[in-house]
Parts: C-alpha cells; structure tokens; sequence
C-alpha cells in the first residue's frame, strides 16, 4: 500500500520549489554584497519563475501542465522542477574606479523583497500543513 506524504501534493511541490529558489537567490545575492568591492565584479540574479503562468497552463480537466516548447534543451524531464538559472543584471546605473558594479542599496532591497516572498511561501505552507491536520482531526 502506497503511503501519501504531503510530498506527493502538488500544492507542496509548488512551495516548495518556491522555497528552493527564494533560497538560491538569497545566496545569489550574499554573493554580490560580498563582492561589493571586488575589482571588475558584475552582480547577477536568478531568472524569475513566473508561477502565475504555471498556473494559466494547468487544464482543468487534467490538472497537468502543458509544456510550452520555445527550445528542447530549456524544458525539464516530466515531473521535474526546472533550477534556476542564473542571469546577468540587466543595467547598472554605477560603476566604481575598479569596474565594479555591485550597488549595495540595490542589493538590499532584492534582499528585502527575498525575505518577504519567502515569509510568505513559509506562511502559506504552514497554513496549508494545519488545514490537513484538521481535515484529519488532528489539531496539535
């Protein structure tokens, strides 16, 4: 007999998934303030994932995602959570006498911006974990 986790519920891969890449982005972002006075240091960030458009392509009658191919070798295998990839930082507006472009006020705000998502993604999987507990009837 197949045990159910909440693993299995696709509501939980989805936080979670969130989850990993708020974190990959926090270090992404340590990084960059760390080298804020490295010579010729460029800071990077992760490319966005759009859970809203995961969203619009769930069917209905399915529940299963529609791939939408652009390039083969950018999807992920099936039941994959695709990483996040790494981006270069579209403009900077500074750059110091040694080539580095690292803004340290810029880098705390995303900072910021990673702390509140990933409160949130916290917050919404706790919510969701107690609605399954007293759905059981197990509230404690």
């Amino acid at each position: 007999m197949n045990a159910m986790s909440i693993q299995n519920i696709g509501l939980f891969k989805a936080i979670g998934a969130k989850i990993d890449y708020l974190d990959a982005r926090q270090k992404v972002i340590a990084q960059n303030v760390a080298n804020a006075d490295t010579p010729g240091y460029r800071p990077s960030d992760l490319t966005p994932i759009d859970f809203g458009q995961v969203l619009k392509n769930l069917d209905g009658s399915k529940m299963t995602v529609r791939m939408d191919a652009t390039n083969p070798l950018h999807m992920p295998a099936p039941g994959v959570v695709a990483s996040a990839h790494s981006g270069e930082q579209k403009k900077t507006y500074e750059v110091a006498p040694a080539e580095n472009s690292v803004i340290l006020e810029e880098q705390m705000l995303k900072a910021t911006q990673n702390q509140v998502d990933f409160n949130l993604a916290i917050n919404l999987y706790q919510k969701n974990l107690n609605m399954i507990r007293t759905a059981l009837g197990r509230n404690g």
